[in-house]
């Protein structure tokens, strides 16, 4: 892939996602469904904190680009890779995956019909449908350099771990579950749901490690290889 398109893909991307996060910021403050955006607004979900994350790592590849020499070696594309390996790519198809298979059991659950009277079917799929895609292209475009699976684990043991003890604030501070879904569960249920989450996640970024092997070669796991 050249340095050229690699560069054009990296610039849409990350200005796609920060149209996106802004759109949804702007929407804070306006009279929108009860609890939507109570307490936390948009910070409590884990699709606008995936969205984030996709804009971080977007705006790093593509300022990244823009070194000269030989990009593996810098500290800016060491830390891009671990964002993309550990947390982008895992994180963000976990959304997509999640979010589309509660939906079509029952939208209630995750994605109330109300909201759609505020946030248009377009904005739907850009949090939910288009992320999918741009990562895979992300994965074509360029290899990245995956750290040792336990750190990377751990790394996502902490960050999922943190998320729930967010909700479960969220939920006592103002008696109102982030996703609907999250009520149906007993305290159990949820620890188990937890468990079961983080095992589809760790499944997604062992999915991508071996997506990166097969396209760029084994040796980009160790060093990220120079794009030619």
């Amino acid at each position: 892939m050249t340095s050229a398109v690699r560069r054009v893909f990296h610039i849409t991307a990350f200005s796609w996602y920060a149209f996106i996060v802004k759109y949804l910021t702007d929407k804070d403050g306006e009279e929108l469904p009860e609890g939507i955006f109570v307490y936390g607004g948009p910070w409590k979900y884990l699709t606008f904190l995936n969205l984030l994350v996709q804009m971080a790592f977007f705006g790093l590849a593509a300022v990244n680009d823009l070194q000269p020499g030989k990009e593996g070696k810098s500290i800016l594309s060491k830390f891009k890779d671990l964002l993309f390996s550990v947390f982008a790519f895992p994180v963000g198809t976990f959304v997509v995956l999640l979010f589309w298979a509660i939906f079509a059991y029952d939208r209630e659950l995750v994605y109330p019909a109300a909201i759609d009277t505020f946030f248009p079917p377009w904005m739907n799929h850009a949090m939910h449908t288009f992320v999918l895609p741009v990562l895979l292209g992300e994965v074509l475009v360029q290899p990245h350099a995956y750290p040792q699976t336990k750190h990377a684990l751990g790394a996502l043991g902490i960050v999922g771990l943190a998320y729930l003890f967010w909700i479960i604030w969220v939920y006592i501070s103002v008696g109102i579950w982030v996703y609907p879904l999250l009520g149906l569960f007993s305290t159990a249920g949820l620890v188990g749901f937890f468990f079961l989450n983080m095992s589809v996640v760790t499944l997604l970024y062992l999915l991508g490690d071996k997506l990166n092997s097969c396209v760029w070669g084994r040796d980009t796991n160790k060093s990220t290889a120079e794009t030619k």
